[in-house]
C-alpha cells in the first residue's frame, strides 16, 4: 500500500536506528521536541523511543488543539447553550473535554442540551439546512489544518443564505505557540524541533525559518508515520552535529516551502487575527488565534450569541499545562491513571486522540491501579 506500508517497514526502521546510533555523539544529549501530538502517538504506538540511543530523548510539545483549548472557552459555549435555544455541533474529542466541575459537553447533552457530534463542517451545514428554524452553532477548533474547512463552510452558508448557521471560532496559530515555548522566561531545555505535519501542509515550512535562526535551533518538518519521525530525527541530529540552525523538510511528499496558497487565501478572506487569545498551558498569547471578519459577522456565533463567562482556572492538581509546555511528562502528574483515565478524564491531554497522556496510556504500557498511587510499567 503506497505511503503506508513503506513508512512502517521494520527493516528500514532498524536501518535508520543504526544510522542514528552512528551519528549521535556520546559526549552530548539530544533533546528534540515533537510539536505535533500526532508525532507523540507515532513515537509511542510504534516504539520509536525504544529504538533511540539513551542520549536521544523526545520532548512532547503542545501540538493538540483540543488540549490547548482553555477551560474558559468551553464554559463560554456552555453558557451559550444555557442562554440561547441553539443546536451545537462539534467534533468528537471536544465532547469529552472536562470543564467546570469536570462537566463536559457529553454530560450537558445527557442533561438535555441539543449537542451533536459531527465529522466535518459539511455535517454541520446539513444540520442547519435540516433545521432551518433553529440556530445551529458550529464549535470550530483546530490549528491551521482545519481552518480552511471552516472558512469554506462560512462562505457556503453565505452563498446559500443559511441565516441560522454560525461558527464559534477557536482556531489557533502554530507559530505563536512555538514562539511562546522558545521565548518563555524559563524555556524548556530542547536542542531541536520536529515541525508539525498537517499544519505545515497549509502554512509551508517557511514560517519556521525565523525561529530556527532567532533561537538557534534546527527544525525538521516531519511526517506522521514512524519512519518519517525516525528519518526526521536523524536529520535533526545531523544538523545539531553540524551546528546548522536551519529548517529542513522531510515531509516533501505533502509539504512545500510556501504551503497551500489556495487554503491560505481562504483563511485570509474569512478570518483575521485576534489581538490576544488564551491557550491552556501557555496563557494569553498575542496574535495567536483567528476571529471571523466583519464581512461575515452574521455567521459569527460570538457576535450573535454573546456571553460573559467567569474568569476560570484549571484544576490545580492536573499537570496538563506543564505537559503542554514540555516541562513535564504525563507520568509526572499524580492524577495520571489515578483518577484520570480515558474513561474518566480530568485533563484534556487524556481526552484527545493526539494528547500526550492518551498516548502514554494507550501505547507506553503505563497503568496505575485505582488503589495504588505508585506508577508502574505493566507493559511486560
Amino acid at each position: 500500500m503506497k505511503y503506508l506500508d513503506e513508512f512502517r517497514d521494520q527493516n528500514q526502521a532498524h536501518n535508520i536506528a543504526a544510522a542514528i546510533a552512528n551519528e549521535t555523539r556520546p559526549d552530548r544529549d539530544y533533546r528534540i521536541m515533537e510539536f505535533c501530538g500526532g508525532h507523540t502517538h507515532a513515537i509511542f504506538r510504534y516504539g520509536v523511543q525504544d529504538l533511540m540511543p539513551n542520549n536521544v530523548q523526545f520532548v512532547h510539545g503542545p501540538g493538540c488543539p483540543v488540549c490547548v483549548l482553555p477551560i474558559a472557552r468551553l464554559e463560554a459555549v456552555m453558557q451559550m447553550l444555557r442562554q440561547y435555544h441553539i443546536i451545537l455541533c462539534t467534533y468528537g474529542d471536544m465532547m469529552r473535554v472536562p470543564g467546570v466541575n469536570r462537566r463536559s459537553l457529553l454530560q450537558a447533552r445527557a442533561e438535555g442540551a441539543d449537542i451533536r457530534m459531527v465529522y466535518s463542517t459539511t455535517d454541520a451545514l446539513q444540520i442547519a439546512r435540516d433545521h432551518s428554524t433553529q440556530a445551529v452553532v458550529f464549535f470550530a477548533i483546530g490549528f491551521e489544518t482545519t481552518t480552511p474547512a471552516t472558512a469554506v463552510a462560512i462562505k457556503q452558508a453565505q452563498a446559500e443564505g443559511l441565516k441560522n448557521f454560525s461558527v464559534m471560532s477557536n482556531h489557533v496559530l502554530t507559530p505563536a505557540a512555538l514562539g511562546a515555548i522558545l521565548n518563555a522566561e524559563q524555556p524548556v531545555a530542547i536542542d531541536g524541533l520536529l515541525g508539525p505535519s498537517h499544519v505545515s501542509s497549509i502554512i509551508g515550512s517557511q514560517p519556521y525559518e525565523h525561529f530556527a535562526q532567532h533561537y538557534q535551533k534546527p527544525i525538521v518538518v516531519a511526517g506522521f508515520e514512524p519512519l518519517d519521525v525516525m528519518q526526521s530525527t536523524l536529520m535533526c541530529i545531523r544538523l545539531l552535529n553540524q551546528g546548522r540552525n536551519i529548517v529542513e523538510n522531510e515531509y516533501t511528499r505533502v509539504v512545500t516551502h510556501a504551503g497551500n496558497r489556495k487554503a491560505q487565501a481562504l483563511i485570509q478572506d474569512v478570518f483575521e487575527i485576534r489581538d490576544t487569545f488564551e491557550w491552556r498551558g501557555l496563557g494569553q498569547l498575542k496574535n495567536s488565534a483567528l476571529q471571523i471578519r466583519q464581512t461575515f459577522a452574521e455567521f459569527d456565533a460570538e457576535r450573535r450569541f454573546p456571553v460573559e463567562p467567569d474568569v476560570l482556572k484549571e484544576n490545580k492538581a492536573c499537570e496538563c499545562p506543564a505537559i503542554l509546555r514540555g516541562q513535564k511528562r504525563p507520568t509526572d502528574c499524580k492524577l495520571f491513571g489515578n483518577g484520570c483515565t480515558p474513561a474518566s478524564p480530568i485533563g484534556s491531554c487524556m481526552v484527545s486522540s493526539e494528547g500526550a497522556c492518551a498516548a502514554y496510556w494507550s501505547y507506553a504500557g503505563f497503568r496505575v491501579p485505582a488503589n495504588n498511587k505508585q506508577y508502574e510499567n505493566l507493559s511486560g
